[in-house]
């Protein structure tokens, strides 16, 4: 056993049996690099990782390979998952240097951290115009000792460029007025749009939820019909997929053809949440009975395969079960008829299963009729012996360990779909797990961490590494929205808090925005700061987002004018590059609207629900315990309040209309 048998992250306990002498990341690592005159190989994956496990089972576990990584190489391996900061600079310079990224993530360096060599999966053996990764190891080596000057200025000049990457001004000039710049953007995404299966662009497809999100918003507020047939087509084709676990719900992280029928088939917290999310407000607002029940299903698959005891949710399940990647979501007709037994014919119809297959001989379930997603009684008998003949299977791999960010926006999407559909289960699963994160990811000072892990005979439960900006901008976010879900002002509090430290730690004074790492973290070779919306939200779009919220909610400027230096910065790109800023869009639409303001005062639960079930996108509400805030101020019991523009309308204590009022709030 290596030095990884005692850490938290499973990933890297996966790789505690190499014969490679591996090291977490820290000091001992480069000080042993400093010590030897070693450059360090650096290793970044993630426990889910079809890829890394594969690179891993060719190379890792070769005992010649590890050999040569021993005697040539301190070897570092990192959890992206519990790293982003990490990961998020050397990926920069992986794609700087080759013109593409992803993992598993292969980087070398100096002893002094700057990277110098990159690439992502290597071979044991040459193929298809890569190099052996022993080829690739001997010939950093050879670079490392005849030609180290010229490493040394290389890495020293690519580490220059990465952090002037991340301080440069990004745009000069303004942009477009705001009002305009989700059009703009609905424009730009048009030509990416694939008409034939929703989405955008080609293979590999990704389920851009809040790039949906933000054209979702544009349709409301213009009435763009086009643009909702955009949304409605993505939505239903990716529903239908076989991205779509069809007997279980939940979705895989994306799709490696066109028509999303085949998944690369781990499914990740972040995404579920997110498409949790997106999904309720697309059943608010076309009111699509598939759309709920896609949410439905979805949040069973959450509470059921990812709750851990305790109310936190686990990361990711692996896209492998038995060594084969899908082997637990596949299905021969023969499997399907002994399983389904009188109903089999209709379950081999509805979800387009052939002797032939889809995938490898076997089929992966999907829906050939777009969109026809409930499911006739004949069908719902099968899926229930389908899934009950599936769960005796042997499971893929759990990631257990409990993120900050990835919880929050479970937490919020939890909150918004419980509110949406009046259901207390989901809402208290919310509640728990926001519980459960400031019971067991906080220091007792207040500084938030990033990933905590259950622990075992070897060692004890523990959180580890301080969260970054993205996680405090998540517990923002689902802190407000715990509040408006549940009246409790404790959420309000913890958000204001979580808020003041975001800004405290994270603010740059002098590029403005927030940085990835806080002032207390360990210093990195280069300045990360986390801009775009990609599998995430980016933290300052995510800030801003919540600042936006949060102050209006609270009253209290300073966050308002925090999220306008970020939308200041962001802003002019976001229009012109939609699909990199589907979240800050989505800000951009709530501070050009303005926040409408809702106050519920007193015992009157039949008005909170009617703001509760409507998709009001750009409302903030407070209701059930007054807390710290102008909204509060002088106001009787038993009514509803409705601000919009600095102008309150007259309060009203009928359920009708209060509907009408918010018919067409913002």
């Amino acid at each position: 056993m290596n030095r990884l048998a005692t850490e938290g992250s499973p990933y890297l306990r996966q790789h505690a049996d190499n014969p490679v002498d591996w090291y977490p990341w820290g000091t001992e690592a480069f000080d042993e690099a400093r010590r030897s005159g070693k450059p360090v190989l650096l290793s970044v994956g993630y426990s889910s990782c079809h890829w890394c496990h594969v690179m891993a089972h060719e190379s890792f576990e070769d005992p010649a390979t590890a050999e040569r990584m021993n005697r040539l190489f301190v070897n570092v391996k990192v959890d992206r998952e519990e790293r982003p900061d990490v990961d998020s600079l050397y990926m920069e310079a992986v794609t700087s240097l080759t013109g593409h990224g992803g993992w598993p993530m292969t980087v070398f360096l100096t002893p002094e951290g700057e990277p110098f060599f990159a690439g992502t999966y290597f071979p044991p053996t040459s193929r298809q115009g890569m190099p052996s990764f022993s080829d690739v190891l001997q010939r950093v080596h050879e670079a490392w000792e005849d030609r180290r000057s010229d490493v040394q200025d290389q890495a020293r000049r690519i580490t220059e460029a990465l952090d002037r990457s991340a301080r440069l001004p990004l745009a000069s000039g303004g942009g477009p007025p705001e009002g305009e710049i989700l059009a703009r953007a609905a424009a730009a995404l048009r030509p990416q749009y694939d008409a034939a299966w929703g989405g955008f662009g080609h293979a590999p497809k990704f389920p851009q939820a809040m790039t949906l999100e933000a054209l979702l918003r544009h349709w409301r507020n213009a009435g763009d019909d086009d643009v909702l047939a955009m949304v409605v087509n993505s939505l239903d084709c990716m529903a239908s997929g076989g991205i779509y676990d069809h007997l279980g719900g939940g979705f895989s992280r994306y799709a490696t053809d066109q028509r999303w029928l085949v998944p690369h088939f781990e499914k990740m917290l972040y995404d579920n949440a997110l498409l949790l999310g997106l999904y309720t407000r697309a059943w608010q607002a076309t009111g699509k009975a598939r759309y709920r029940r896609v949410v439905d299903e979805t949040v069973g698959y959450l509470l059921r395969d990812l709750r851990l005891a305790g109310g936190g949710f686990a990361s990711a399940e692996d896209a492998d079960s038995e060594g084969v990647e899908g082997k637990f979501y596949v299905w021969s007709i023969d499997e399907i008829r002994s399983a389904a037994g009188d109903a089999a014919e209709a379950a081999i119809d509805w979800y387009g299963a052939t002797a032939e297959g889809n995938f490898e001989g076997a089929n992966i379930l999907w829906r050939p009729v777009r969109g026809d997603l409930l499911r006739p009684p004949e069908v719902e008998e099968a899926r229930r012996a389908l899934f009950g003949a599936r769960s005796e299977r042997v499971r893929p791999g759990l990631d257990d360990k409990v993120l900050t960010e990835w919880n929050g926006l479970a937490m919020s999407a939890l909150a918004v779909a419980a509110t949406a559909t009046g259901n207390a289960d989901w809402l208290a699963a919310a509640v728990a797990c926001g519980e459960f994160v400031t019971a067991n990811l906080r220091r007792p000072d207040g500084r938030w961490l990033r990933s905590w892990q259950a622990g075992d005979a070897t060692r004890p439960a523990e959180a580890r590494h301080l969260a970054c900006a993205a996680d405090y901008a998540a517990m923002l976010d689902a802190f407000c929205r715990l509040g408006e879900a549940t009246g409790a002002a404790r959420w309000i509090a913890e958000a204001r808090r979580t808020a003041d430290d975001l800004l405290e730690l994270f603010w740059d004074p002098e590029g403005g925005g927030l940085l990835t790492c806080g002032r207390d973290a360990e210093p990195l070779v280069a300045t990360p700061r986390d801009l775009f919306d990609n599998a995430t939200p980016s933290a300052n779009s995510a800030a801003a987002l919540g600042l936006l919220r949060l102050g209006a909610l609270a009253g209290a400027s300073e966050y308002h004018e925090r999220a306008e230096a970020i939308l200041g910065l962001l802003g002019p790109l976001a229009g012109q590059h939609p699909s990199a800023f589907g979240n800050l869009l989505c800000a951009l639409d709530l501070h050009a609207a303005g926040a409408t303001e809702i106050v519920i005062t007193g015992d009157r639960p039949d008005l909170t629900e009617v703001v509760h079930r409507q998709w009001l996108p750009n409302a903030v509400l407070a209701w059930g315990e007054p807390y710290d805030s102008p909204l509060w101020a002088q106001r009787p019991d038993g009514a509803a309040y409705v601000c919009r523009g600095y102008v309150c309308e007259a309060p009203t204590s009928d359920v009708g209309e209060l509907r009408d009022r918010l018919r067409d709030a913002a």
